[in-house]
C-alpha cells in the first residue's frame, strides 16, 4: 500500500451567519469582488452551514455537523408538497444552470429542485458551444455577468478546478455539477445521504468502490466524504489502466482511514456493505486501446449479487452502460434509482440553505 501526505487545506477569511431563514439578498455590487468570496468554502473550520455565501464547490469544505444539517434538511424535502408554503420557500428566486458537458439527471434534478421549491430557472446546456465561451469569453466572464441575472448559479465544467475559479470571482452561490475528472460534490451527498438512509449510518461500513476510479469525480468526491467517518474501510477494485489516483489515496491514509487495492470483484463483494459500481468513461480517454482494456472487467450481474451480504446495497450514480446487468435491478438491495430520486432531495436541501438558509 502507498502512503502519501495529505494536501494543505486552504486557509481564509471566515464568514459566520446563522442558520435562519434571511430576507433575499440584494444584487452584488460590481465593487465588492475581493477573495474575501472565496472564504465560502475554503474556511478552515468547515461550518459550511453557517457562512453567510455558501458556495458547493468541493466534498472537503463540509465538516460532519454541516453533513448533519443538509441531511436533516433533505429529509424534509422529502415531504414537501404541492401548495403548501414549503413549496413556495424560493419564490422570486432564479437559479441559472452552467452546463458545458452533457448531463440528464444532474441538471434535471437540480431544475426540479428549484421548481419544486417555487423557484425559476435560466438554463443553458451545451454552454461551450451555445454561449459567449465559444466566442473566446472566459469562465470568469461568463460567472460575472450570468449572476446579474440569477441568485445562484449550478454550473458543469470539463476542467478541474472550474468551479473554484467560478466561486472564486462570484457574488452569489456557485454549485458545482461536476468539473471534469475531478470534484462532484452534490452527487457525494446524495451519496452520503443513501447510505444512510439505506443502512442507517456512515460510521464503521465497507465500501467497495469498483470501475473507472481515475477519471470518476463521483468516487473521489465520495471518498473524500467518507474520511470524515470512523471505522471505514473501503477497496478500490478498478482496472490497471484506470486506478484511484494518489492524491485520493494520501487523502485516506493521511486521515487514518483504511483502503486497499484489490483485483477480486467477488472477495469484495463478499464483504462490503455498499458495493458503488461505476461505469468507465470512453469520453475522458485519448487511447481507446486503453478503454478496450477496462471496459467488461468487472460486471456486477446475479452472480455477484448471490455473494453479497443479505443486508448490502448496491449504488451507481448512472448512466450505466454495461456494468451493472439489467437482471439485478429487481434485487431489493439495487438501490441505483432510489439514489438517483435522493438527488432531487439533497438538491431542494442545498438550494434552500444556500439561498434562505434554516428554518
Amino acid at each position: 500500500m502507498q502512503s502519501m501526505s495529505n494536501l494543505p487545506a486552504s486557509a481564509g477569511l471566515r464568514r459566520h451567519a446563522t442558520c435562519a431563514r434571511s430576507i433575499r439578498p440584494p444584487l452584488p455590487k460590481l465593487s465588492a469582488r475581493s477573495s474575501v468570496r472565496a472564504a465560502a468554502f475554503i474556511a478552515d473550520h468547515r461550518d459550511w452551514h453557517k457562512l453567510d455565501l455558501k458556495h458547493v464547490v468541493e466534498s472537503s469544505q463540509f465538516n460532519k455537523e454541516a453533513l448533519e444539517v443538509i441531511f436533516a434538511e433533505a429529509q424534509k424535502m422529502e415531504k414537501v408538497k404541492r401548495g403548501t408554503p414549503e413549496a413556495k420557500a424560493l419564490e422570486g428566486y432564479v437559479m441559472s444552470t452552467l452546463f458545458y458537458e452533457p448531463s440528464t439527471r444532474t441538471r434535471l434534478s437540480f431544475e426540479s429542485a428549484m421548481a419544486r421549491l417555487g423557484g425559476m430557472v435560466l438554463s443553458t446546456e451545451a454552454a461551450g458551444s451555445y454561449s459567449s465561451a465559444a466566442k473566446g469569453e472566459t469562465l470568469e466572464d461568463s460567472i460575472r455577468t450570468v449572476e446579474g441575472y440569477c441568485d445562484c448559479i449550478v454550473m458543469r465544467h470539463n476542467e478541474i478546478g472550474s468551479a473554484k475559479r467560478a466561486a472564486f470571482v462570484a457574488g452569489i452561490p456557485i454549485l458545482n455539477a461536476g468539473d471534469g475528472p475531478g470534484q462532484h460534490p452534490t452527487q457525494a451527498l446524495l451519496d452520503g445521504y443513501t447510505i444512510k438512509r439505506e443502512i442507517g449510518r456512515l460510521d464503521n461500513i465497507n465500501v467497495g468502490m469498483v470501475g473507472d476510479l481515475a477519471n470518476g469525480r463521483t468516487v473521489r468526491s465520495l471518498a473524500e466524504l467518507l474520511a470524515l467517518y470512523d471505522g471505514v474501510k473501503i477497496y478500490f477494485v478498478a482496472p490497471d489502466v484506470v486506478k484511484m489516483k494518489d492524491d485520493i489515496k494520501e487523502m485516506l491514509t493521511e486521515k487514518n482511514i483504511d483502503w486497499v487495492e484489490v483485483d477480486d470483484l467477488r472477495e469484495v463483494a463478499a464483504d462490503v456493505d455498499i458495493l458503488y459500481q461505476t461505469r468507465i468513461q470512453k469520453e475522458r480517454f485519448t487511447d481507446l486501446n486503453d478503454y478496450a482494456k477496462a471496459r467488461g472487467k468487472y460486471i456486477v450481474d446475479p452472480s455477484i449479487m448471490e455473494i453479497m451480504k443479505k443486508d448490502s446495497v448496491v449504488m451507481h450514480p448512472l448512466p450505466r452502460v454495461d456494468e451493472i446487468t439489467v437482471d439485478c435491478d429487481t434485487d431489493p438491495r439495487a438501490a441505483y434509482f432510489r439514489q438517483a430520486k435522493n438527488g432531487l432531495f439533497v438538491r431542494m436541501a442545498l438550494l434552500k440553505l444556500c439561498l434562505v438558509g434554516c428554518d
